[in-house]
């Protein structure tokens, strides 16, 4: 399986510098980060590691999922994915830390009732190679058939 890489630049100090997040691999863009939009509410069309990390997250479980959907003899029509990643305080060592995940899935599938789903759906959530990384970080799941 191939590496893929990512490169930031970075100018100033955390309070007032910026920096540019290059998806190098894919070449799909360079994106503004800095560290005052990213503790803000509102981006202002910056990203940030947790956005970036939610996009990985999102997009592996829903690869995850859709194999496992197979596995269990049923046929993912269409899964709707998101992924939230909150920041926090670090209690215990100080700075920032992730304080939780939150995966949303939304599905059609035909071929599995809703045990099987489930089950489908918790195996792509403990089996997804971003999940395997985030093991320190509490991952919560929302999943549900949709007619």
């Amino acid at each position: 399986m191939p590496t893929r890489s990512a490169r930031t630049a970075w100018n100033g100090t955390l309070e007032q510098g910026t920096g540019q997040v290059e998806l190098s691999s894919s070449k799909a863009g360079t994106y503004e980060v800095s560290f005052p939009k990213r503790a803000a509410d509102e981006a202002g069309g910056a990203t940030s590691p947790e956005e970036l990390i939610a996009a990985a997250h999102s997009a592996c479980y829903a690869m995850s999922l859709s194999a496992g959907i197979g596995q269990a003899g049923g046929t993912p029509e269409s899964l709707d994915v998101s992924a939230d990643v909150s920041l926090g305080p670090d209690e215990a060592n100080g700075g920032f830390k992730l304080t939780g995940i939150t995966l949303k899935v939304r599905a059609e599938v035909t071929g599995l009732d809703e045990d099987g789903f489930r089950k489908a759906a918790e195996a792509a959530k403990a089996g997804c190679p971003v999940s395997k990384a985030l093991t320190g970080v509490e991952i919560t799941l929302d999943a549900a058939l949709e007619s």
